[in-house]
């Protein structure tokens, strides 16, 4: 006969919570924790560097000087606050490189650090200034900044969510650009303006999709190949046919902000977000036109079905080359609205190039955003803000050099992609041509 040895339990241990394994940090968590650590800490010994040549009062407009309600302008005090700002992100960076934090709190600390990064940066070039920062004009220029970002990062969200590659954004909005101009001239409409600008997406994206998948292409290399396209076609055009006649092709009718009935009377909000122009309001609901689609319905079920693993999308009878054909030609439809901008909300006419780069940065938001529509709209906007900031900040006469002012949105836009979003991952079929067995 066997016994066994009572065991005691004492009164600390009742009660006592089961034990929980430690989680273990992977290499690429590591990485990533360090590297944001140490940026952080960089903007903060930035920031204790610009205390030193921080002197006087920040002050901040709420209002513009046309607004019918005027709110106040308030002050900060130069020094104080960039010293504590730079002494907020010295702790959160400390807090990365430790480790001992939990990832809400490491969230949380990163959140705050970025916060006082904007927050001591403005009050450094603003401190001692004949003019006050415009907080409301910074928030209602990121909107309108961020437009194109967002239709761009939308077109490629539906692209790459099926499997396709696009890196032809740019000559995307390129062609639909050109379009929109012209169009827009001969006709003095802008819904017709509108309309071609989606056909001109719609066609480079029909190019897209006809050398990605009937012909299977590398996608990366058709992408630049589409961009040179669009940048030597418009700029032949252009110069053949539309600058010759630019009083009857190059004079596009302007979209004007559409102030809504109510909202755009509250004061701060109601200009920055109710007082924007047609395209803006039609990216905002772009992107819960894009979520529902890929989220809420089965064609965009088979859409991530195709990107993620078509030989089983195949398997169940799903057109595998039907579903990516559709998903391309639809994201050229927002990739020709955001192409639609540069013409007719931005100048009301067409110049060679004039896209400058904006359709690898709605690339770099699509990256950024983790090839989803609300995220991607996100990081589209902290490029628009930081794009804004650089253009308010001329206007203070701030002592930083204006070139570096131009490069900062593009500068910032790198930091973000290297340093703080970490390790992505595409969708599992993205660029990989589809062959049926």
């Amino acid at each position: 006969m066997t016994t066994s040895t009572p065991v005691h339990v004492g009164p600390e241990d009742e009660g006592a919570r089961p034990l929980q394994p430690a989680r273990l940090e992977s290499r690429e968590e590591r990485t990533h924790r360090l590297s944001v650590g140490v940026l952080v800490v960089v903007v903060g010994l930035v920031l204790a560097v610009l205390t030193f040549s921080t002197s006087g009062t920040a002050r901040f407009a709420l209002s513009n000087v046309f607004d019918e309600v005027q709110l106040p302008t308030f002050g900060l005090p130069g020094v104080p606050v960039v010293v504590l700002c730079a002494l907020a992100c010295l702790l959160a960076g400390a807090g990365f490189l430790v480790g001992r934090l939990s990832s809400r709190v490491r969230a949380l600390a990163g959140t705050v650090a970025g916060v006082a990064f904007v927050l001591g940066f403005l009050t450094w070039a603003a401190a001692g200034r004949d003019l006050p920062f415009p907080v409301s004009n910074q928030f209602s220029g990121t909107l309108t900044l961020a437009t194109p970002l967002v239709l761009g990062a939308l077109c490629g969200v539906l692209c790459e969510r099926a499997g396709v590659v696009n890196v032809s954004i740019e000559g995307q909005f390129l062609t639909a650009a050109f379009t929109s101009a012209v169009v827009g001239s001969i006709t003095d409409s802008i819904p017709l303006a509108l309309l071609a600008a989606v056909v001109g997406g719609v066609f480079m994206a029909t190019l897209l999709a006809l050398f990605a998948i009937r012909y299977k292409v590398d996608q990366v290399v058709l992408g630049v190949v589409l961009n040179l396209l669009a940048v030597g076609l418009t700029g032949f055009l252009f110069d053949q046919l539309v600058q010759p006649n630019s009083s009857d092709l190059n004079s596009a009718p302007l979209l004007t902000p559409i102030p809504l009935p109510g909202l755009s009377a509250i004061p701060f909000f109601g200009p920055v977000l109710f007082q924007q122009n047609a395209l803006a309001y039609l990216a905002i609901a772009s992107v819960v036109l894009v979520w529902f689609l890929l989220f809420r319905t089965s064609w965009g079920l088979r859409v991530r079905s195709v990107g993620e693993h078509p030989e089983a999308a195949d398997t169940v009878g799903i057109s595998v080359r039907g579903i990516r054909w559709s998903a391309v030609l639809v994201g050229g439809v927002f990739g020709g609205l955001g192409g639609a901008f540069f013409s007719l909300a931005a100048t009301g006419s067409f110049t060679k190039e004039m896209t400058v780069g904006n359709g690898f940065i709605a690339l770099a938001a699509l990256i950024m955003g983790r090839w989803h529509p609300v995220w991607a709209t996100l990081m589209a906007l902290f490029f628009g803000f930081v794009t804004q900031m650089a253009s308010q900040l001329q206007t203070l006469s701030t002592p930083m050099p204006s070139q570096f002012l131009l490069l900062f949105p593009y500068v910032a836009t790198i930091i973000a992609v290297a340093g703080l979003i970490g390790r992505v991952r595409a969708p599992a079929a993205d660029g990989v041509p589809y062959d049926k067995p």
